[in-house]
């Protein structure tokens, strides 16, 4: 009979067992860390727009032109909006705005915190990441990108 209490087994490989060099895993990790607290940060001294576009321009970005040149939104249009409320907790807001950049925008948190993780606990960052089929989450993410884009289009106010 097994322990209900023991600890369940890592699904991570130590620093030193991993598939590329340990310093450079560290630095892999730490590059995550560092682009998902900046993302985090810069989300959070801003407000979402309530268009439910437009908020990157209070990052000092340009406005998009694409929906003045073709009036339409352009496939990332609610990316930075969605990325917002999802980082100001309003979860199903976010992906009722922009499905696939509140996706994308908890993806990359959470790839932020598991490399925080593994800088913590000696673990391979690089050994999970190589691991997963990036062609099939690359061809899952632009299918989503395309439904939400049309989502979007459909849901969008100028």
């Amino acid at each position: 009979m097994t322990d209900p209490f023991a600890a369940a087994p890592s699904r991570t490989i130590p620093v030193a067992d991993g598939p590329i060099a340990p310093w450079a895993d560290r630095a892999w990790a730490v590059a995550a860390v560092a682009a998902a607290s900046i993302a985090f940060a810069a989300l959070a001294r801003v407000q979402p727009d309530p268009r439910g576009h437009g908020t990157h321009e209070q990052l000092g970005l340009d406005a998009c032109g694409w929906p003045l040149a073709y009036g339409i939104p352009c496939p990332a249009c609610g990316c930075t909006t969605a990325a917002c409320l999802l980082v100001h907790g309003r979860v199903v807001a976010a992906f009722a705005t922009q499905p696939f950049g509140a996706a994308f925008a908890a993806v990359g948190l959470l790839v932020g915190a598991h490399a925080a993780l593994c800088l913590l606990r000696g673990r391979s960052f690089a050994d999970l990441a190589l691991r997963w089929p990036i062609w099939r989450v690359t061809g899952y993410g632009l299918l989503l990108m395309l439904a939400a884009w049309g989502y979007t289009w459909a849901t969008w106010q100028r």
